[in-house]
């Protein structure tokens, strides 16, 4: 067969179109495969039945398919006509059940005005494939899911055990706070995973009444909230995870129609469920067109050997970049506010060191109305509070300055610290456990061994922290809700001020008090001279209280963390290295515990915890922070 002026007929494959036909003036050629059939440069070629029509002349290039697509446009009724030359959408070969519904369209426009008449050069098309206008890709979706600007969604976010407390309590909410403050793509869409058979609109039922928009913004809530709900989602996955995770990855495939997307997974779901969870997930659920990751959370591991087996079967799946072991506690803002305090102040990174610090204390109690629940009997409060946050914050404190603000870079740093923690002695070690009875408001299932209080002085063997002693206490059922680090110094050298201050000289120290609840504040204990005649000196406080400050609502944890998986930001989130170097830090105490040389001291609900806690504090000569 020769070419001719004509006419010409040659078939060809799915595979002959090497990349998308542009249709405006800023692209010039359109690429084919030479070796099935010579294309000229400067045609123009469109879809007629099942044929592209190849019509030529550069002069008439702008004018010619730009008209044949706002006609193509029109008869579709997807968007109002328009008389300018725009660039369209990138053409895409699609399923062959499609082909009927658009060609019948083209057949109509093909021939209008005299642009396209049967001397025009052709190219038979056969019936295997066919081109179509992205426009159209919202009729292929089996799922009424709206597209935006005719794309599918860019972020698809599923939740594991969507049905449980956390998710509805905390999850959902924290996403849609996301959403409706701007921090989610609007084409997100939310997935809800589990063993109820339930429906969309069921899982929208349930999270519906715990979504709330933001106080300080309060614009648009109905509107963001009908959005959301909208683009939430349910997958019964039954009880065979690996065949849920396949209609999970299947229906977000729909959602995402083919283009770049990228994952969250938030495996919320008990620990003897997680591995199962987590294996299937990386089997039979992630994306190939983007990233994967995946949310963890606590507690990493009942012990140093489940929690090393636990790493390693995860690692066996997923890189360790993936992972995100979530402790909701070390969103809070006092924790993101250490290092900027730290590093970007003059003031304060001088005397960060054994030369000025005395010591550090770490302090986190609950009151009463925090309930501990089963889960809490299992693991009690060293693997639940102390293993992840207590030293994490006491990492981030006590590190040495990173070389970036990398999430890596900050976890390098972290975990020197962790390794640099000396051997805790048993007799540095305070437990304790609420006397609760019936008629109080809490779990009164404790078995004998689990402790609700931890009290412990620990020591950092480095040049910065030798011989300073970081103080940790954390408990339940105490007379408040507490959270707050405090850094003491030393005494003045030479105080000339001595016999001013009184007998008691450890009350005029001063302090650093990074405070998160109850009020979230900076305070500066610091030594000064009460007005009036004679000289009398007073310990006041310079203070920077967060709500008199600030005039904005603090975001919750989950949403300030949710954001950081997001954003790939991972400092806050515990490394595999981490993970380890903690567990060497607290398996002496857990293995005297289950040797029962070590006994939980009974205190009461409501009180100021063990006695013994004020003895440690004074074995290590620093003053009790309540007094």
């Amino acid at each position: 067969m020769s070419m001719s002026t004509s006419y010409l007929s040659v078939p060809f494959s799915d595979s002959s179109v090497t990349r998308p036909i542009p249709l405006c003036p800023s692209a010039h050629k359109i690429s084919a495969r030479s070796s099935r059939f010579p294309v000229v440069a400067e045609s123009v070629y469109s879809v007629e039945g099942s044929r592209i029509v190849l019509y030529g002349g550069t002069a008439n290039f702008c004018r010619r398919f730009c008209g044949l697509k706002l006609r193509i446009l029109k008869s579709l009724n997807l968007r109002k006509s328009n008389s300018e030359c725009r660039p369209s959408k990138e053409l895409k070969i699609i399923k062959n059940q499609e082909k009927d519904h658009l060609t019948n369209h083209l057949e109509k426009t093909s021939t209008h005005a005299g642009q396209v008449s049967e001397e025009v050069p052709r190219i038979n098309v056969p019936s295997a494939a066919f081109v179509e206008s992205p426009s159209s890709l919202t009729q292929a979706h089996s799922y009424n899911f709206p597209i935006e600007g005719g794309r599918a969604t860019s972020l698809c976010i599923a939740v594991i055990g969507a049905t449980g407390e956390l998710a509805r309590g905390k999850i959902f909410p924290a996403l849609f706070a996301l959403y409706y403050s701007g921090f989610l793509p609007e084409d997100v869409a939310v997935f809800g995973y589990s063993r109820k058979n339930l429906t969309d609109e069921d899982l929208r039922s349930i999270i519906a009444s715990n979504l709330t928009c933001r106080i300080d913004h309060q614009q648009n809530c109905g509107d963001k909230l009908e959005a959301f709900l909208s683009r939430t989602y349910y997958i019964n996955g039954g009880y065979d995870n690996r065949e849920g995770m396949a209609k999970l990855n299947a229906r977000m495939e729909h959602m995402e129609g083919g283009h770049e997307v990228n994952r969250i997974f938030y495996l919320s779901v008990p620990q003897e469920a997680l591995l199962d969870v987590a294996s299937s997930l990386a089997d039979n659920a992630q994306t190939n067109r983007g990233w994967n990751r995946i949310i963890i959370e606590k507690p990493f591991g009942f012990d140093a050997p489940s929690s090393h087996q636990l790493t390693k079967s995860l690692l066996s799946k997923y890189e360790e970049k993936q992972l995100y072991r979530i402790d909701h506690l070390l969103g809070r803002n006092l924790i993101e506010n250490l290092t900027v305090l730290r590093f970007s102040n003059l003031v304060f990174e001088p005397l960060w060191s054994r030369t000025y610090i005395r010591n550090i204390q770490i302090i986190l109690s609950e009151d009463i109305s925090v309930q501990t629940g089963r889960y809490f009997d299992g693991y009690g409060i060293i693997r639940d509070i102390v293993h992840s946050h207590i030293f994490q914050t006491l990492a981030l404190l006590a590190m040495e300055p990173p070389i970036s603000l990398d999430g890596e870079d900050i976890r390098n740093e972290k975990v020197k610290v962790l390794r640099s923690i000396r051997r805790l002695d048993p007799s540095d070690v305070i437990l304790g456990q609420y006397k609760a009875i019936s008629g109080d408001k809490v779990d009164v299932n404790l078995n004998n061994l689990t402790p609700t209080f931890f009290a412990a002085a620990l020591y950092i063997d480095n040049a910065r922290w030798d011989g300073v002693p970081f103080l940790i206490k954390t408990g339940m059922g105490l007379i408040k809700h507490r959270v707050e680090i405090r850094i003491q110094f030393h005494h003045v050298p030479g105080n000339l001020y001595r016999e001013r201050i009184g007998h008691n000289i450890d009350m005029a120290t001063n302090e650093l008090i990074l405070r998160d609840v109850p009020d979230e504040a900076i305070l500066v204990r610091i030594n000064n001279k009460i007005p009036g005649l004679g000289l009398h000196l007073d310990a006041s406080e310079l203070n920077l209280l967060y709500k008199d400050r600030y005039n904005a609502e603090v975001p919750d944890s989950y949403e300030h963390l949710l954001l950081d998986v997001i954003d790939g930001d991972n400092h806050l989130f515990m490394r595999s290295d981490e993970l380890a170097a903690a567990w060497s830090i607290l398996t002496p105490i857990l293995n005297e515990i289950d040797k029962k040389n070590i006994a939980p001291e009974l205190y009461e609900l409501g009180g100021r915890g063990p006695v013994g806690a004020y003895y440690l504090w004074a074995k290590h000569g620093v003053r009790w922070a309540d007094d």
